[in-house]
């Protein structure tokens, strides 16, 4: 039975079942000023928050290095439980609206454990990536330097840990103090960045497709469709390997879902832009993918994509030989790029923070909404305090940082997507054969998305257990990158028992009650 709970901090929290603006199944608003962002708006800020530039510089080199000449296919591959989650999404935010979205809905699908250890994974993916976008940013940033004063010295000095490190904070307050002020800060930001990004985008595509055709790449090589077989991919250990990092790419457009208290149109419209972005990236990646492939080519020379020392930051290497002078938009775009997503990205984790405050799931500190600016001021500041100091520890332990963070960042997106995945069938499991629009998009969609990510986390994360995956780093003979996604896994577990015993309320049911409902279709 939900116990009436009283306001604190500025946030209204639940009660025995709908709020002041007539939320129903036991969830209820947090303060946070709505009606701010319309459908495109929460579309640019999901392909912000994807950060196309920052994550095919990041991805494509380890991605090649598992899956060859076959990364078009596993881009398209890994697309599909993608948009087949995307659909689960819909669902759920139909019925239920909250800036919890996973930690939200799996505790009214599964209960209050499951659903903290929900939140916490989307919270970890988050700040895994807050601390690698930043730690791109710095990489982008002295290299703009260089360009600028053309002095190749500046680009290295990214390579001084202490100034790395320091740097990095610096952005990550920026991006803080952009977020604190709200999400109409965020937008006049995030038109700007956005556009600028992708038209160097195809502005690059252009340009790589014209030294292909030329012939003044010595590495170049010929398109084949032979590259979209995914039956090409030699062992399964490649396929999970490539599906883990392609997943990463697409990870962000869920952002959309995060502001859905925040947006106009009524509760369609975050769903909507959900599945909008994660389309429009798809287009977009596939053109780059099989521009850059033309172009640079996939063997270990050069600025082939298997050289290692153009792996961990693609376009560094291959702006200068396929855009010439031009280079600078793209050292630029990328930067940007990064600076928007970590501005973005930052939304997520504030308002999943938020909303575990809200209902006790932490402590009620984090359920604070700035008066101002309508935004969630404690949980923006301690979300951009944690992924800063998560960068700067990562730094000193492993030189190869953003590899390795964005390997176990698969694991932390496979694990909350798929939790998400099986929240909506098992939530809506009354009414799964009320319509054949229900067996389709509560059914069939979200278990087999919810299965195939499943299967990458696993196997991710018995591959992990080499040093050989990834960068190499070690912890007494573990990989790095299998320490960093299980054992933040089970670090989530120990805060969760914690939790459960100084504030026991949430993980009795108190304050979302385990529910489900009625059996009707939702908008």
């Amino acid at each position: 039975m939900s116990q009436m709970i009283g306001r604190k901090n500025g946030a209204s929290l639940p009660n025995d079942g709908a709020d002041a603006a007539g939320t129903q199944h036991g969830i209820s608003g947090k303060g946070l000023k709505s009606g701010q962002l319309g459908l495109l708006a929460v579309v640019v800020l999901g392909i912000s928050s994807v950060a196309p530039a920052y994550s095919l510089t990041s991805s494509l080199g380890p991605a090649v290095g598992a899956v060859g000449v076959q990364l078009p296919a596993i881009f398209i591959v890994a697309f599909i439980p993608m948009i087949l989650v995307a659909f689960a999404y819909r669902e759920l935010n139909a019925d239920s609206p909250d800036s919890g979205t996973t930690f939200t809905w799996a505790t009214k699908a599964f209960g209050p454990f499951v659903g903290w250890m929900g939140g916490w994974g989307l919270l970890a993916a988050n700040i895994i990536v807050l601390s690698n976008l930043a730690g791109v940013a710095v990489d982008f940033f002295y290299l703009f330097l260089a360009q600028v004063f053309n002095d190749p010295g500046l680009a290295d000095l990214t390579s001084n840990k202490a100034l790395n490190i320091l740097t990095c904070l610096v952005f990550v307050a920026l991006a803080v103090w952009v977020s604190y002020r709200g999400l109409h800060a965020t937008k006049l930001v995030q038109f700007s960045m956005v556009g600028f990004q992708i038209a160097v985008l195809a502005l690059f595509i252009i340009m790589a497709l014209t030294h292909a055709a030329s012939g003044d790449s010595p590495t170049a090589i010929a398109f084949s469709w032979d590259w979209f077989n995914p039956a090409k991919i030699s062992s399964f250990d490649q396929f999970a390997a490539g599906m883990s990092l392609a997943v990463f790419v697409y990870w962000g457009w869920d952002v959309c879902l995060t502001v859905n208290e925040e947006t106009k149109g009524g509760k369609g419209t975050a769903g909507k832009a959900g599945t909008t972005t994660a389309i429009a990236v798809l287009g977009l990646y596939i053109a780059v993918i099989v521009a850059t492939m033309m172009v640079a080519g996939v063997g270990g020379d050069g600025i082939g994509l298997n050289n290692p020392d153009n792996q961990q930051n693609v376009f560094a290497a291959l702006a200068s030989p396929v855009m010439g002078p031009l280079a600078i938009l793209m050292s630029l775009a990328v930067l940007s790029g990064t600076a928007s997503s970590l501005q973005s990205t930052m939304a997520s984790p504030a308002r999943s923070l938020l909303a575990m405050g809200h209902y006790r799931a932490l402590p009620p500190r984090f359920a604070s909404v700035s008066p101002r600016f309508g935004s969630p001021g404690f949980a923006t500041i301690m979300a951009g305090a944690i992924s800063g100091g998560f960068y700067a520890i990562m730094k000193v332990v492993s030189e190869n940082v953003l590899n390795d963070t964005i390997l176990a960042l698969g694991l932390m997106i496979c694990f909350y997507y798929a939790m998400t995945a099986f929240a909506c069938t098992w939530y809506f499991r009354h009414s799964l054969f009320s319509s054949v629009r229900n067996v389709f998009m509560r059914l069939l969609f979200p278990v087999i998305g919810g299965v195939v990510l499943t299967v990458v986390f696993f196997q991710t994360a018995v591959d992990s257990w080499s040093p050989d995956f990834g960068s190499g780093s070690e912890v007494f003979g573990v990989g790095l990158v299998f320490i960093i996604g299980i054992g933040i896994l089970a670090l989530g577990v120990v805060v969760m028992l914690i939790t459960a015993r100084r504030h026991p309320g949430f993980f009795r049911g108190e304050t979302i009650r385990k529910d489900t409902p009625a059996l009707v279709v939702p908008e």
